[in-house]
Parts: C-alpha cells; sequence; structure tokens
C-alpha cells in the first residue's frame, strides 16, 4: 500500500513572517545569543571594517562623520566635503581656524566650557567665507566633533511644521542644531537685511540663546555688518537680533573677517 504526501509548502500562519523578513535588529539578538544564523537561512552580516569593535567611540565616530557629510550634502555644498585646512588661502585665515578648532578639542577632552565660545566669520559676498566654515566643520568632523551645518533661512524653513526633512518633526530640528558640539551656522541673518518676521527673529534668539548658555560652540558666517551703516538701508545684525542677544554672542566670540574679491564673478564681464 503507497502512502501519498502532500508536497505543498505550508502558508506561514497568520501574522507571522519569514525569518529572512526580521529586521537587522533581531539578527544581532540571535547572534549575541549563540544562534547559528547560517544554518537559519540568514546572509552572513559584514564584519567591521577595522575588525572587532572593541571601542563603542569608533562606531560612534563614523556616525558622526556622516552626519556631518549630511549636513554638507542638503544644504547642496558636496563640493566642500574634500577641503582641509591646507586648501586655504591666507584670506581665509586657516590658522586662526585651526587654532579655535583645537581649543574646542581640548575643552570637550576636559569637559569645560571653550574660553572662545563662537567664532564669527563676516564678509562680501564671494569672499569665501563659506568654503572656509565648511573645512572647519570638516576637519571638526574628522577629529571626532559632532558637527552640523545648516544656513539659518534652511534652519527656520525646517523649524516650521511639517517643513523639515528625512520625517524629522520641528522639534527634532531644534534639538539636533542645540545639542551637537559644533554648529556651522551659513549666513546669519541671511535675507533679512530689509526686514524680519517675529517668528525668524524669535527662533534665532532661541537657537543662539541655547546654545550660548549650554556652552557649545558655534561658527557664524555672515554677509552682514553687526550694525546699520550711516546712510543705508540694510540692517546690521544688531537689528535683527537684538542689542542684548548681540552683546552676548560678542562676548565670547573671535572675529576672523574674511576679505578679497568675489571668487565667483567671472574673470570677463559677461554682456547680457
Amino acid at each position: 500500500m503507497s502512502v501519498t504526501t502532500d508536497t505543498t509548502p505550508a502558508a506561514p500562519a497568520r501574522g507571522m513572517n519569514a525569518f529572512g523578513d526580521l529586521s537587522a535588529h533581531i539578527v544581532r539578538v540571535l547572534e549575541n545569543n549563540g544562534a547559528d544564523i547560517s544554518q537559519l537561512g540568514v546572509p552572513p552580516q559584514p564584519e567591521p571594517q577595522d575588525g572587532l569593535w572593541e571601542d563603542v567611540s569608533v562606531p560612534q565616530a563614523r556616525a558622526r562623520r556622516n552626519m556631518w557629510r549630511n549636513s554638507i550634502i542638503d544644504a547642496a555644498h558636496d563640493e566642500y566635503l574634500a577641503f582641509r585646512f591646507d586648501h586655504l588661502d591666507e584670506n581665509q585665515k586657516p590658522r586662526t581656524l585651526g587654532n579655535w578648532l583645537d581649543s574646542l578639542i581640548e575643552a570637550k577632552k576636559l569637559g569645560a566650557r571653550p574660553g572662545t565660545l563662537n567664532m564669527i566669520i563676516p564678509g562680501p559676498i564671494g569672499s569665501g567665507k563659506t568654503a572656509a566654515a565648511c573645512t572647519l566643520g570638516n576637519e571638526a568632523a574628522e577629529r571626532g566633533l559632532w558637527t552640523l551645518f545648516v544656513k539659518h533661512a534652511t534652519y527656520l524653513t525646517w523649524r516650521r511644521p511639517d517643513s523639515a526633512p528625512h520625517n524629522m518633526k520641528a522639534w527634532e530640528v531644534r534639538k539636533r542644531f542645540v545639542e551637537c558640539d559644533l554648529l556651522v551656522l551659513d549666513e546669519l541673518c541671511g535675507e533679512m537685511d530689509m526686514t524680519a518676521t517675529e517668528f525668524a527673529r524669535k527662533e534665532t534668539i532661541d537657537l543662539i540663546d541655547a546654545r550660548i548658555a549650554a556652552g557649545r560652540p558655534t561658527a557664524y558666517t555672515t554677509n552682514l555688518r553687526s550694525r546699520r551703516q550711516p546712510g543705508s538701508q540694510g540692517m546690521g545684525v544688531v537689528d535683527i537680533l537684538g542689542e542684548r542677544l548681540l552683546s552676548r554672542l560678542e562676548s565670547s566670540a573671535h572675529l576672523a573677517k574674511i576679505v578679497g574679491p568675489d571668487r565667483r564673478k567671472p574673470a570677463q564681464p559677461l554682456d547680457w
């Protein structure tokens, strides 16, 4: 008498997934508890590039570098990622920026508040301020500081409801840029030289004041003067932020003014 068997594979129980669909987190948990993943049909996971991570600071440092890189990419400044202090000219103050970064690293190691909390990098349009600030960030990220870059106007946009990238909430935007070790805030008060809304003023003061209170350093670039110039209709930074906050910012700041011709100006004038 022959026996027949049903070779049709049984369907998975309702609400259950095939093992290969489980998250990477569950795979790691099973590995840590001695499960032989290869016998369960899960492909082997890649090893860390530097071998075993005996110190958690290794993946943390990589994560910080990636966060810096992503913030630069979000700002469409990818071309600056390769810049180092050696690439800057003397007008862009590489030694000043390097010495300041050294002081931030030393303060971080000691758990102390930096002696010079802020770096203000003013200068005319096209003088190389953003390139210098991005270079500072590149060097800081390589040396282990959690560093982020954002344009001031972009930060204000992201603080509005449902406007932040990567599915972030408005409160997460503030938390990220308040808590990072070093913030590069590009074009401070940009696009506000004639008018500034109450929202923009409030959010700017909140961000800067929170970082100063926490002792977290910030590098600012700006096309604006500190104060309105006689005969000019354009605002200075003090007209937007107020005398009290600007005084706090300047009281623990170094000025690295960048001068020089517009680097983006064509060699020959264009005839339009």
